[in-house]
């Protein structure tokens, strides 16, 4: 029997460059409290959220994608022909085939990249960079772009008093590729079936299309039994990514959790006894909830506000529909 030759990359990965496309639109809670008989105080109470980002119609997936895109490949220092794959976490890209990330490759480039969409909802960015880490160490690309990438204001119920305060829109891009050193830690990730009705679409596209009044389709959210879970499920998936790491919380530097919910982060840093210095991402109060989006956005936000630092140790954690999670330790870029 012929032996095959195993492909073979580099001993480690990194996250090399950062980017992200923030919409031009800033909805406040005003905009929102009269379809939904509330106030800006209980959003903020409830959330956090103080404001997010809606999507013009001319900010779509793959515009913002090819936005924040450009960013990360110029702080990278790579430029896109170097690109041999490309990873698109959305659940917002509106045509079940082909996947946007193809038109996404072109436009930027990339010589014909290998390039597929991921639905994770709010944890596919981390798994995304958990598939091109293994990508670039394994041999299988030189350098992976991971884009998470939302329009959730598209399947907002603007009247649904649970959601229509929430969801965002916008787009945050990495380049992976080659380290002397450990950037990214093993993934701990995994799902939880049993709660598939917590955070769903609502109508089924088979339904839409047969109604009498089609519309788009939303989504909803059992908020109460989200936040129990999430709140004390992730803290310990987060405190298995920094065991697999290798990497104490006195090592820990920055907290980048997705961005669901303030309340949600505060009980997981209780939780994992977050030392104080370990500084936390809140973006979601001047962003809302951009799901597969909201981690590189928080991150990208804290690097230019000057909280995260490039060499920095920090903890990404995800959750969503599914119920769906990862989690891992990676180096700021």
């Amino acid at each position: 029997m012929m032996a095959i030759r195993a492909a073979q990359g580099p001993a480690h990965a990194a996250i090399l460059g950062i980017g992200a496309y923030r919409p031009s639109r800033v909805i406040p809670n005003a905009d929102v409290v009269d379809a939904i008989d509330s106030s800006d105080e209980w959003i903020q109470q409830r959330s956090g959220i103080k404001q997010r980002r809606w999507a013009t119609a001319e900010e779509t997936v793959q515009m913002m994608s090819v936005a924040a895109s450009r960013t990360a490949l110029e702080r990278a220092g790579i430029d896109a022909r170097q690109i041999d794959c490309v990873i698109v976490a959305t659940v917002t890209h509106m045509l079940q085939t082909p996947a946007i990330a193809t038109a996404i490759a072109f436009e930027l480039g990339t010589d014909q990249a290998a390039a597929f969409d991921i639905s994770a909802a709010c944890a596919g960015f981390c798994h995304g960079v958990a598939l091109a880490s293994d990508m670039v160490r394994g041999g299988s690309a030189g350098y992976a772009l991971v884009i998470g990438v939302e329009r959730l204001s598209e399947l907002t119920d603007i009247g649904d008093r649970g959601t229509a305060f929430i969801f965002a829109d916008g787009a945050g891009a990495v380049v992976v590729g080659p380290s002397d050193q450990p950037g990214i830690g093993p993934v701990v990730w995994g799902s939880d079936g049993e709660q598939f009705d917590l955070i769903r679409q609502r109508e089924d596209w088979r339904d839409v299309v047969v109604s009498e009044r089609p519309e788009m389709p939303h989504l909803v959210m059992q908020g109460n039994a989200v936040f129990r879970w999430a709140s004390y499920q992730m803290a310990k998936t987060g405190q298995q990514a920094l065991d697999r790491a290798g990497v104490t919380l006195d090592e820990l530097d920055v907290f980048v959790p997705h961005q669901a919910n303030m309340r949600i982060t505060d009980a997981m840093a209780r939780a994992m006894k977050l030392p104080g210095r370990v500084k936390i991402a809140r973006d979601i109060a001047e962003q809302g909830n951009t799901s597969a989006a909201s981690i590189p956005l928080a991150l990208d936000r804290m690097i230019e506000e000057g909280d995260a630092k490039s060499g920095d140790t920090a903890l990404l954690i995800a959750f969503g529909a599914g119920l769906a999670y990862a989690a891992q330790v990676v180096t700021v870029p």
